[in-house]
This record gives C-alpha cells, structure tokens and sequence, in this order.
C-alpha cells in the first residue's frame, strides 16, 4: 500500500505555516485601521488548524527520507495546496473575489508567474497588497529549494546535471545540504533586504519599497499600481533591472561566494550566455526605440533594460506599454519571455542551460555529419554531457511547445482571440506575467478573461513552474502502480 502519510505531514506542516505569516498582513491592515484585519484573522487560524491537524494526523506515518513517488507527489502538492488557502485572504478580504478569481491570484502568486484579475490596485487594502508580496516573495524561495533539491532528483527537464552541482562545483567541495539551504535563505533575505533599501533610496514609500522587494527578488512582478512599474520612473527602473538581474542568477554561485570561491560565479557558461544575452537584447530594443521612433537614448535605454529584464526573467513588470512599440518589438518580446534566467534561481520559463545543451547537442550532430568517422561529445562547463540529460533535455523542449500548443487551443475554445489564447499560454507556462493585446498586455490585466480560460491558465501556471514533467508523470498509470 502506497503510504501518503510522510507526503501529508510535510504539506501539512507547509500549510499551517503558510496560516501563520498571515498574521502579517493582519497586523498591517490593524495598524492602518482599515477595518479588514478579521479576514486575515479568520484566514490565518483556519489555514494553520486544518494544516496542523493534516500534520498531526500523518506524523505517525513520518520518515527520515522521501520515495521517488512521495517526492513527486509532494513536488506538485505543495503547489496545489498552498494556493488554495493563500486564497482564502482573497475571497474573505476586501477584493471579495470569487473562488476562480482568488485561486488565478493566489497560485499567480506563488509560481511568480504575476498575473493578475484584479484591478484598481491602488485602492486596495495594504494587506492585500502585502500578502501578494508575501505570496510571490515565498513562492521564490521555494522554487529554489525546488530547483536544487528535488528537480535534479526527479530528474525533470535536465535538471539531472545540477545534481553535483550545489555540493561539489570546479573542485569546491561545499557544505551539506541543510547547510545549503540555510545560507541560500540568507542570501535571499539579505538580497531582499538590500533591494528594499535601494528603493527607499530612490524615494519609494516605505510600503512600496517592501512589497516591490518582495516581488522583484521572487521575478514575480505583482505591483501595488495598475500602472505596473510604470508609477515609478528614472533610477528605480535602474535598480529594479540590476536586482531582476541578481535574482536570476543561480543562488548556489552566492553561496559558493560566501564560502571563499568566487571562481564559479564569473566562469559559469550559464551566467555568461545570461548576461551577453540580456546586452544584446537592450542595446537592440534601444536603437529600435532610439532611431525608429525617435525617441531620447536615456529614456530609450532605460525603457529596453528595464522591460526586457522584467521579461527575460519572467518578473512580469512593464514600466511602459511596449505594445506601441510596434510590431517586430512586440513579437521579439513574446519570444524573449521563453529565455528565463538561470537554473536553481527564482526565474521561469525555458531557462538558459536547456538552450546551451540544445545547441551543444546540434553542434555535435553536425560535426559528425561531416566527420563521421570522428568522436563528439556534447559539454557544459567543460563537462561532458551524457546522453540521459540531452535526452531530457529534448523532451522538456517537445513537451513544452506541445503543452503551449494545447493551452493555446484550449483558450481559443473558451472564445478568446488568437493573440490574448497564445500569448496568455505562452504567459501561463513560462510564468512570465502578462501577455500581448489590449486584453492581457501589459496595460490590461486578466479580469475580463471568462472563468474557464482563468481555470485553464492557473493549471498552466502549476504544470510550467514545476517543470513540466513533475506534474506529467503523475498523470501515466505506470507511476501508481506498486
């Protein structure tokens, strides 16, 4: 009999934790004096006694270590269970949003994909505001821990080739995994901490700069304004791209940093193929808007560096309209938004390392067509890539555009338009935050989307942040049997 009760203890210790920073926004919107502090109330104790009764309950069944299929299904769990109760705040609190409203929200929040139904974001109640901060800002971390501990495990996507990489990388031998994970929680309150403080300098309110920390650190992208990053102009957009930049590197290069070995982190391939990446992208976007149509270098500059940051990494931010940049502009920013950033940091989508082994793998096809006789073999950091990876590698790109293909004809179903049904898709299972149109794009939000497309984007929102493959091997009949 297969036993969930290891599965159970951990969601349910995840769940009743998650009740408790509830309490925060509560405090908030108590100090504020708004009157909404009782559904943060009423949210947080529900959360925290059906989270500690489920812990409770499974604690006998309890074990030091996890299965391959308990770690597959805690993997995509956590992910189900956590929005269904941060939603709670949602429907009990001032927004009074419905079930599918709350729920797009909530799990919108902690894959840090960004999007949003709701609108007239300045009128909301400050713990509101917070508690999507706090949603996206755990759903960072969390994806993390993800990404380093579980993914290599599952073997999802490639990810297989990271499984050395946290413990034993260029020769440094690091510490153990607990420890791992500890300092990466520091870096990432520390990164968090120095990010609020630069927009303190930079002349945000105090309660923006906390919940635009919280999202830029996490690449979630959810702003206390309709207007996105849009209500802030000049040395904040500066900032907000640097630590965009920072939180989609791999967090396992700052913990080899802190250790004493900076090496990693400036020769890694991955950084690298990121950073020219990212140049080529801004200096492109920058001359298309400079020369094209006629703006200033300065604000044309910083308008490419910040938007197309905000989208390679999947953050979601838009600090203008790039819809009226024209038509090769806005296409370009539909594909870049399938980049990501760095594997094993907070950003999304494709990722970085999946296009270097593609490419690694192409080469060598190559080669040996015009050298048959000779031998090639496929490396990453110098590494030689076995073909187990490459293999994963090809099925997570085939499954990705498959996936996005199905959505995308999903949403047309419900009777959206061609652009809103891809680009909202494309938005979903890269976690990139909005999509293209005047429905989805970065002036509009997914309010006026019908309930079953809502439906359909939330479950591309669990299966793209979880790689994929996590959630698809649950599906086949081979993985419940003894």
């Amino acid at each position: 009999m297969f036993d969930l009760r290891p599965v159970g203890y951990v969601i349910g210790l995840m769940v009743a934790m998650l009740g408790l920073t509830m309490l925060i926004p509560m405090g908030v919107d108590f100090v504020d004096g708004n009157g909404h502090w009782p559904a943060f109330l009423q949210s947080a104790l529900f959360t925290f006694l059906i989270g500690g009764l489920v812990a409770l309950t499974c604690q006998d069944g309890n074990r030091p270590g996890l299965t391959l299929r308990q770690t597959f299904i805690l993997t995509t769990g956590v992910w189900l269970a956590l929005p269904m109760f941060g939603a709670l705040p949602f429907i009990l609190g001032a927004t009074e949003a419905r079930l599918v409203d709350a729920f797009f929200e909530a799990m919108s929040g902690l894959t840090t994909t960004g999007s949003t139904v709701f609108s007239g974001l300045e009128e909301l109640p400050k713990g509101i505001l917070l508690w999507r901060g706090i949603l996206q800002w755990l759903g960072g971390i969390g994806i993390i821990v993800v990404a380093m501990v579980f993914l290599p495990e599952l073997r999802v996507g490639g990810m297989q080739i990271f499984r050395s990489e946290g413990f034993d990388t260029f020769g440094k031998i690091l510490p153990r995994a607990t420890q791992i994970s500890g300092q990466i929680s520091t870096i990432y309150i520390a990164l968090t901490f120095l990010c609020f403080l630069s927009y303190l300098a930079v002349g945000m309110q105090p309660f923006d700069a906390v919940v635009h920390a919280f999202t830029t650190i996490a690449t979630g992208g959810f702003a206390n304004y309709d207007a996105s990053f849009g209500a802030f102009a000049g040395a904040a957009e500066y900032l907000g791209a640097i630590f965009m930049l920072l939180a989609a590197l791999p967090f396992v290069r700052y913990v080899q940093l802190v250790n004493g070995s900076a090496t990693p982190l400036f020769k890694d391939r991955q950084i690298l193929t990121f950073f020219g990446t990212i140049a080529v992208l801004v200096i492109g976007v920058s001359f298309v808007l400079s020369f094209a149509q006629d703006q200033s270098f300065e604000p044309a500059f910083r308008k490419a560096l910040f938007n197309v940051t905000s989208i390679t990494t999947g953050t979601g931010y838009a600090s203008a309209n790039y819809m009226q940049w024209g038509g090769f502009l806005v296409a370009l920013f539909f594909f870049i938004g399938l980049i990501g950033g760095c594997a094993g940091s907070t950003a999304c989508s494709i990722k970085i390392f999946r296009y270097q082994l593609l490419f690694s793998a192409i080469r060598v096809q190559i080669l040996k067509i015009h050298t048959p006789s000779g031998v090639f073999t496929p490396r990453y950091n110098g590494r030689p890539v076995s073909e187990d990876v490459l293999n994963s590698v090809m099925v997570f790109f085939v499954f990705f555009i498959v996936t996005l293909g199905v959505l995308a004809v999903l949403l047309g179903l419900t009777g959206l338009d061609f652009v809103t049904s891809l680009s909202g898709a494309a938005a979903a299972i890269a976690n990139i935050g909005p999509g293209l149109g005047d429905i989805i794009g970065p002036a509009g939000n997914f309010a006026p989307l019908n309930d079953t497309a809502k439906w359909l984007l939330a479950i591309g929102m669990l299966i793209g942040r979880l790689e994929l493959l996590a959630v698809y091997a649950m599906l086949t009949p081979q993985f419940w049997r003894s």
